[in-house]
């Protein structure tokens, strides 16, 4: 006996979703004990096993896992694994007539036609905890002009943080009561900007609602030199800051660690304070004391 593991996560235009992996994962724990391999669609998984190189005849059994049955991708795996039983688990059934559905020799449905739902193997899938990264970028910011670096510190930072392994939420700054996307008043950033382990910004309203918030920053600023993030950082005396000049994949790295480390977490929490302009704004209006 040996099992290939598919699902719509083994199709070159198929479909990798949170919840096809965690049942993967969950049917991978339930068969811990028998030799099992898992085709990948060359997209999401380059250089893993495909169903390209998973030759029929070196499989007993074809497990397809999760999504609905149906569309020719399925009828292909039918044919090419013709000599292979075919089990399709956690799936949903629109048609059990479908050749899609109609050509396993098992079919144990989450839902089906004439069947009680099941619950989605999705909830069994082993799953562990992983840093939330706020990422808030600036726009373009043409008053800085030539000392713009804006796109190509956007590239290297986005790329790298591609390559952490973090639960990325791209947030904005700007307010829009009309787009259900955005938020509408500061109270909902914050809301969402207390709730995270760390923000990654070059936006100066990033490092400040992080800081805030007491959440740990790792701020880029993005013009030549230095100029309103640098500046800020300065102000809170926060010492993860890099300019355009310095942005490295180590510098990033290091002060990645830091961030999420427990000196990082205790620095972001240091209390805010007034340091005075409020004091001399009310000075020039000849109010002040």
């Amino acid at each position: 006996m040996r099992i290939l593991l598919t699902g719509w996560f083994s199709f070159l235009h198929g479909e990798a979703t949170a919840g096809d992996v965690l049942s993967l994962e969950a049917v991978r724990a339930a068969l811990a004990d028998l030799p099992c391999d898992v085709a990948w669609s060359p997209v999401f998984r380059p250089g893993a096993l495909t169903l390209g190189d998973a030759r029929p005849e070196s499989y007993s059994h074809v497990i397809f896992i999760c999504g609905p049955l149906h569309g020719p991708q399925l009828r292909y795996l039918h044919e090419r694994y013709a000599g292979c039983r075919r089990i399709a688990v956690g799936v949903s059934v629109i048609d059990h007539r479908d050749p899609a559905a109609a050509g396993f020799h098992v079919v144990l449905a989450r839902d089906a036609p004439g069947a009680p739902p099941r619950r989605d193997l999705a909830a069994l899938g082993a799953a562990g905890p992983v840093p939330v990264a706020g990422v808030v970028l600036a726009p373009g910011q043409g008053e800085y002009g030539a000392r713009r670096r804006h796109d190509e510190v956007h590239l290297r930072l986005t790329s790298w943080l591609a390559g952490r392994d973090c639960a990325r939420l791209s947030l904005d700054t700007r307010l829009d009561r009309c787009d259900w996307r955005s938020f509408a008043t500061p109270d909902q950033l914050l809301s969402v900007v207390a709730r995270l382990d760390v923000i990654v910004t070059t936006r100066l309203h990033g490092l400040v609602t992080a800081l805030r918030c007491g959440v740990p920053v790792l701020a880029v600023d993005p013009v030549a030199g230095g100029a309103k993030v640098a500046a800020q950082a300065r102000a809170w005396s926060w010492p993860s800051v890099l300019t355009a000049g310095e942005l490295s994949e180590s510098a990033l790295d290091r002060w990645w660690a830091w961030c999420l480390s427990g000196g990082g977490r205790a620095a972001a929490r240091s209390p805010v304070t007034d340091d005075g302009l409020l004091a001399e704004l009310l000075t020039a209006l000849g109010t002040g004391a």
